[in-house]
């Protein structure tokens, strides 16, 4: 197995997925954005994305999918692991993320960004039949997370803003 510091090291940039082989590692920085990773065991393949919104919410082709929405970001992943022989239903996959970086600043329904993000995240695999074995969802602040293909592991680092940053937030100080 390879070693982390033997691994080629891949930076995800919102709306970006990889998928490779067991010489990668995947990083992100994770907010109120989501990550879905997919492992195959066996052949020590997996992808990572990083997506924005739940859907855009119409239909495209499938060359005109972007990473920047979950379900068409999981779609090409798919797609990219069916084309290296793997089928996403024998992948174990994880979900990262949908963090509130702005705790205070309320929405009109009562749902965040990126509880959205998670919910979809997780429906969108449990509808394609893909196991969830691990999930670090929600709460406040952003995450760090690296990707090993060489083992399948992911870890994942929540910073959460200082009561100095959360202080600074508009409308979250004393009124004057």
């Amino acid at each position: 197995m390879a070693h982390l510091k033997d691994l080629l090291d891949v930076f995800l940039q919102p709306g970006e997925l990889f998928v490779a082989d067991a010489g990668f590692q995947i990083r992100t920085i994770l907010g109120s954005c989501v990550s879905i990773t997919l492992w195959h065991q066996e052949s020590c393949l997996g992808g990572m994305s990083h997506f924005l919104l739940p859907t855009r919410g119409h239909k495209v082709k499938h060359n005109e999918m972007d990473g920047r929405y979950g379900d068409e970001a999981l779609e090409l992943m798919m797609a990219d692991l069916r084309a290296r022989g793997v089928e996403p239903q024998d992948c174990q996959a994880k979900i990262f993320g949908g963090g509130n970086m702005f705790p205070g600043h309320g929405h009109a329904s009562g749902i965040k960004v990126g509880q959205r993000n998670g919910m979809a995240a997780r429906e969108m695999l449990q509808l394609r039949g893909i196991a969830v074995v691990k999930e670090s969802l929600f709460g406040i602040g952003h995450r760090q997370i690296i990707f090993d293909l060489s083992r399948g592991d992911v870890w994942a680092r929540q910073v959460k803003p200082s009561a100095l940053e959360l202080a600074a937030q508009p409308g979250e100080g004393k009124k004057s």
